[in-house]
């Protein structure tokens, strides 16, 4: 079996004890392991990317939540793995990718009885490219303002994904952009200009 194909088994530490394949490590009793979520801003970094699960998907389909998640192969860096998932999910490159919640953990259990049980470290990143969404994963996309997108999660969050919705509360505190203040300063990824102006300087 392909490595791509298993998720990464975890002790309640996070110490990592094996693997199990993907497809069957989901069920009522799913067992801890390693993940990760990612949202991404838009070149200017005032919007950040959402997207609805596709309705074909197992656990929440249908439902909005952040830019993308996935899981880690055995042996690969979990920032490698956020630049493949944007890929294979969205079709889109990315720049300035770093952990902002690395110690971000979950359980929720689906309306179908299934369980999420994840360590699932939150990334943000910058789009170097615009998103061409894999129909099987994703059925809508949206740019939308983090604060209305907090806004929104806090007044209907049934129509979320629950750990989108646990991980806003914790990104306020970490990336400003999320706060409530409407005076907050930005504190996003460096876009593409603003990197390249720094190596000048």
């Amino acid at each position: 079996m392909a490595q791509g194909d298993r998720v990464i088994l975890l002790e309640d530490d996070g110490v990592a004890i094996g693997t199990a394949e993907k497809t069957r490590v989901h069920d009522d009793r799913t067992p801890l392991h390693l993940a990760f979520s990612c949202y991404v801003f838009d070149a200017s970094g005032s919007r950040v990317l959402v997207t609805r699960r596709a309705l074909t998907k197992t656990t929440w389909p249908g439902v909005w939540t952040n830019s993308f998640c996935g899981h880690p192969r055995p042996f690969e860096e979990l920032s490698h793995a956020v630049e493949r998932r944007a890929s294979d999910e969205l079709g889109m490159t990315l720049t300035g990718i770093r952990a902002v919640l690395p110690d971000f953990r979950y359980r929720a259990t689906d309306a179908s009885g299934i369980v999420e049980n994840e360590i699932c470290p939150v990334y943000i990143a910058t789009a170097a490219s615009a998103p061409l969404p894999a129909p099987d994963e994703v059925a809508e996309i949206a740019w939308a303002r983090p604060r209305e997108l907090m806004s929104a999660a806090r007044a209907t969050p049934w129509a979320f994904s629950p750990w989108m919705v646990d991980q806003l509360d914790l990104l306020g505190a970490v990336v400003p952009a999320f706060t409530d203040r409407a005076d907050a300063p930005a504190d996003l990824p460096e876009t593409p200009r603003a990197m390249r102006d720094r190596r000048r300087r």
